[in-house]
């Protein structure tokens, strides 16, 4: 089958199905994950399918469901342990602030912090508060607001306002969605508006996201290319899109 034909089919398959994963996709057409965000990607771009994380919906779709964190945690776990434990080299001197946005990835990643490294943590994220209380290393700061059930993230005014008073040597973010010509997204107008003051309130942002996340655009955008200094991924990134990013001034580091 051409390439051509077998967009073709792929878009109609997700028009008549609904939403699909890259892996149904995958297995249905037999080829590569990699290749089947490729075409998902052309698919985007012709306006025939949306992309969304993990795979495409229809482009009739008005509201794309968000993932709850469970469904998430499930996917691409390998990666996410690999860009977890890359990215503890990133950690600033012990004794120093860092900020831990809500999502799987970074829920590993507070897993994986040394118990050697003395730390103050700032987290909206209720997982990454669980993993970290009581470890005799990490002085903890858990942010007010009101939980989400989907990401169990606290959002909302009080925890904006709460790290308006922060400042973090080091904020460690995750995203639904990243591309070159648009930034940062995720779903929801609340967790972005958490999203960006995390932001603001350090001196340098790593993000660490999938590949499946590169080349998907969500509802909100919490934050463009030039915000960020380092995105920590796997080795499925595309050469494309590392070279854009990198052209973009950001460090890719590969897990």
């Amino acid at each position: 089958m051409y390439a051509e034909e077998r967009q073709q089919a792929m878009a109609h398959l997700i028009s008549r199905r609904g939403r699909l994963s890259v892996v149904q996709l995958a297995e249905q057409f037999e080829v590569t994950t990699e290749t089947v965000r490729r075409d998902l990607s052309t698919l985007d771009r012709m306006g025939l399918v949306r992309r969304v994380h993990g795979g495409a919906v229809p482009a009739g779709s008005l509201n794309v469901i968000e993932s709850g964190i469970g469904e998430r945690d499930q996917s691409n776990t390998q990666a996410k342990e690999a860009i977890a434990n890359a990215a503890v080299a990133l950690l600033p001197p012990p004794d120093s602030v860092v900020v831990i946005d809500a999502g799987t990835t970074t829920a590993r990643f507070a897993a994986a912090l040394p118990r050697d490294h003395r730390l103050t943590v700032i987290t909206h994220a209720v997982p990454v508060a669980t993993r970290l209380a009581g470890l005799p290393q990490i002085e903890l700061h858990l942010l007010p607001g009101k939980v989400r059930p989907t990401t169990h993230a606290a959002v909302g005014a009080d925890t904006v306002a709460a790290l308006a008073d922060f400042r973090a040597d080091v904020a460690f973010v995750a995203t639904n969605g990243l591309t070159v010509g648009h930034g940062l997204t995720t779903p929801d107008s609340d967790e972005a508006a958490s999203k960006r003051a995390i932001i603001a309130c350090a001196r340098r942002t790593v993000v660490l996201a999938d590949s499946s996340k590169l080349g998907v655009e969500t509802a909100v955008r919490f934050a463009t290319l030039d915000s960020i200094d380092v995105l920590v991924t796997d080795s499925d990134i595309e050469a494309a899109d590392r070279r854009a990013l990198e052209a973009s001034g950001i460090e890719v580091v590969i897990a």
